[in-house]
Parts: C-alpha cells; sequence; structure tokens
C-alpha cells in the first residue's frame, strides 16, 4: 500500500466521519453549481474524491441515476456505500483509486460532470497535476462540466497534516485550458466541525 493510500486510510479509519475536517452536513456550494448546469437525470457524474461526503446522497434524492465515485481509501468507500440508500432505478459504482497514478479510472465511460472538493488542492507536483488534467480531459465530453472546489490563495498552506496548492479563479481556468469556458466562481468560507473556518473558492466550467 502506498504512503498516500495508507495515510487516508488510517484518517477514516481512526475518526468519526462527522469529525473529519472536511466534513459538510450540507454540501450547498457544491450542489448550487451543479444546479446551474440543468443535466438530465440519467447524466453520468462523477465525484472525485468522493470520500463519504453527503454529497451523492444529495444527488440521489435530486433523482440522479447515473453517479461514479471515486476515492483513494477503501475504508472511505465502504463507508459511503453502507450509508447510501440506492434507489432500485438508480447505479452507484464504486471505485477505489489514486488519481496520480490511475488504473480504474482511466477505463470509465465518459462523464458530463466532474466534481472534485477533495483532491486537486493536494497535488503539489506538476507531474501530478499533469496526470489528473490528462484523466480528466480524457473523461469529460465536450459539453461537459467540471465542478472544482479549492482552497483560496487566502486558504489553508496545510490540510491533515499534507501541504496543499492554493488557487483562485484564473489560476483554475489556467489549469484546464482554454478548451474550458469559466462559466461562475465564488469565494466560500466553509465552517469545519472545530469551529474553524476554511476560505474555498469554488468554481464551474463547461467544455467547448
Amino acid at each position: 500500500m502506498s504512503g498516500l493510500r495508507e495515510h487516508w486510510e488510517k484518517i477514516y479509519r481512526e475518526k468519526p466521519t462527522d469529525q473529519l475536517g472536511w466534513w459538510e452536513t450540507e454540501p450547498e456550494a457544491s450542489l448550487r453549481l451543479i444546479g446551474r448546469c440543468s443535466l438530465p437525470k440519467d447524466a453520468h457524474i462523477l465525484d472525485m474524491g468522493c470520500g463519504a461526503s453527503v454529497l451523492i446522497d444529495r444527488l440521489l434524492e435530486l433523482g440522479f441515476v447515473r453517479i461514479t465515485a471515486v476515492d483513494i481509501s477503501a475504508t472511505a468507500l465502504q463507508v459511503l456505500k453502507k450509508r447510501l440508500s440506492i434507489p432500485r432505478n438508480a447505479r452507484v459504482e464504486f471505485v477505489r483509486d489514486d488519481i496520480t497514478q490511475p488504473e480504474t479510472v482511466l477505463h470509465l465511460p465518459p462523464v458530463d460532470l466532474w466534481h472534485d472538493r477533495a483532491v486537486l488542492h493536494f497535488l503539489v507536483e506538476e507531474t501530478d497535476r499533469q496526470v489528473y488534467r490528462t484523466v480528466l480531459r480524457r473523461l469529460v465530453k465536450r459539453g461537459g462540466y467540471v465542478c472544482l472546489a479549492t482552497f483560496s490563495l487566502e486558504g489553508a498552506r496545510k490540510c491533515s497534516g499534507l501541504p496543499v496548492q492554493r488557487y483562485n479563479h484564473r489560476t483554475l481556468a489556467d489549469f484546464l485550458g482554454q478548451d474550458f469556458q469559466l462559466m461562475e466562481w465564488f469565494p466560500y468560507t466553509y465552517h469545519q466541525p472545530s469551529g474553524s473556518l476554511r476560505p474555498y473558492i469554488y468554481a464551474l466550467f463547461r467544455r467547448v
């Protein structure tokens, strides 16, 4: 097991899900941007670094029926899988993979929406960011959407003991490239379960 994978497995094994530093009771900012996409209910949505977030619960409640949940931690995926109530007409695929050394993710079908609130800002090496971008460009359809949430330039320099890369809407746009049109962005202050504040930026792009 890689050191990074073991790092996240340890965190998910040792802490209650609702006490994790990134836990949200309601993923309101993500849902706001996803709502802007006006996706059909059978759209393929991929949540990169899903962890045990309730975003997929809410997407299922909204009637979406085709979701792929990707995370580096098998423990997080098990927590999510155990909690979810999946309607009979819906399908959720659970994928354990490391986006910096992708295997299964590379073979997924194209997606209408790529959502990531948890992974990109941990990629501090340029080679890892290049791999991430390559996979994203391979999977997101023309006309598809990318919803990214990262630590803002005013945000923390570390999270869960790891260094992070901070962004604003311009650097996110530069990262994705000219094929992705910025549709909306906003700053967002996340309140951790501990009460601490974490400045984020949320941005929505469409592939043109």
